[in-house]
């Protein structure tokens, strides 16, 4: 089995922007896992709300409406086991080999977020305390050549690990690994305790970013753009330089075709050049804005008074393989902004790789 350190950090400065739970629950099957008490030390440092349940259910999270519900879910963080089915793993394409978990749920409120719809019942932040057996499971995934595993597909990593130490335990892991590289993405910014990490090169990491209209409007409890770009500055830098010294990437996500969105673009790889003005191992990937049907039903119940364009008569009916439903934009929108990023970033970021538009 994979050996977590038994390292409980104290949280970030407090210039970062840190999300705190109002209730913290703890399943009894997590307080049973000693990574689980681990966790437990961790939130009685901050002086946090705790809760020990009296099963491995969590119950208290409705409220008298969905957006009742939705207020009360975000500010709970439920540390629970992941079940039995988390361990097969699925493909990500075409971010990354695999995706494995460990968390499920989201501190920031995005009005555009891609796990409405994704996740069922409440969007209560679930922690999983049994973190090393969760680890120890991707070796059976490591192929004889470079293989990716994707962490941030149901939460952003970074902006729970002052309350976890879940993202560096992965870390780590992977820096003993031989072919397994992993890669996560967030909006937050309190990389501190990351930055002398023994990662190898083995993880990347990424920031989301967007356009000012776009972040400012959209992307509530989330770090600021600039900070964001500041924090993936020091994960670049060199560890001669102070830094990190990990590959790093951008995730330009969600683009969206707003007024002069030109120019808002224009401005945000202004931003992006000043903040990693060094060579580095750098990244790109760039994802359209997108809806499905079940998404755009939650996030109206999520944020009803959201300005969040999602009127399908505008967008262009995309089908997966599965019969799924995408809302896009059409044709003629979509080469045009990718013409436009992708000459853009080309021309700035000589080096730096786009991996992917989609």
């Amino acid at each position: 089995m994979y050996a977590i350190a038994n390292n409980i950090s104290s949280p970030e400065a407090p210039s970062t922007r840190l999300w705190m739970p109002e209730r913290v629950l703890f399943t009894p099957a997590a307080l049973e896992e000693p990574y689980g008490q681990q966790i437990l030390s961790r939130v009685q440092s901050l002086n946090l709300p705790i809760e020990e349940l009296a099963r491995n259910r969590l119950t208290g999270l409705r409220g008298e409406s969905d957006r009742d519900t939705y207020n009360i879910a975000k500010r709970t963080l439920a540390v629970v086991t992941a079940p039995p089915s988390s361990f097969k793993l699925s493909p990500i394409p075409p971010s990354a080999d695999w995706q494995f978990h460990i968390a499920e749920g989201c501190p920031a409120h995005c009005q555009y977020c891609y796990l409405a719809g994704s996740l069922s019942g409440p969007p209560v932040i679930r922690v999983f305390a049994n973190l090393p057996q969760i680890l120890e499971n991707l070796a059976a995934y490591e192929g004889s050549d470079a293989t990716s595993f994707e962490v941030s597909c149901y939460t952003d990593p970074l902006g729970i690990e002052h309350l976890t130490g879940s993202l560096a335990e992965c870390i780590r892991y992977f820096g003993t690994r031989t072919n397994g590289y992993l890669r996560w993405v967030s909006k937050f910014d309190a990389v501190d305790e990351l930055l002398d990490l023994p990662h190898n090169g083995h993880t990347r990491c990424r920031i989301s970013v967007n356009a000012d209209p776009v972040s400012r409007r959209f992307e509530g409890g989330t770090a600021s753009v600039a900070s964001r770009l500041q924090a993936l500055r020091r994960l670049a830098l060199p560890r001669s330089s102070g830094g990190g010294g990990y590959p790093v990437g951008l995730v330009i996500a969600p683009i969206m075709s707003i007024e002069d969105w030109e120019t808002h673009y224009t401005r945000l790889l202004d931003s992006i050049s000043e903040a990693l003005d060094f060579d580095c191992d750098l990244t790109f990937e760039l994802i359209s804005h997108r809806f499905t049907p079940g998404s755009k039903e939650v996030l109206q119940t999520w944020y009803p008074q959201s300005k969040l364009d999602m009127d399908e008569e505008t967008r262009t009916v995309k089908r997966n393989k599965f019969g799924g439903t995408k809302y896009v934009y059409d044709t003629d929108t979509m080469k045009t902004l990718r013409r436009f990023f992708e000459g853009e970033i080309t021309k700035r970021f000589p080096q730096g790789r786009i991996l992917y538009w989609t």
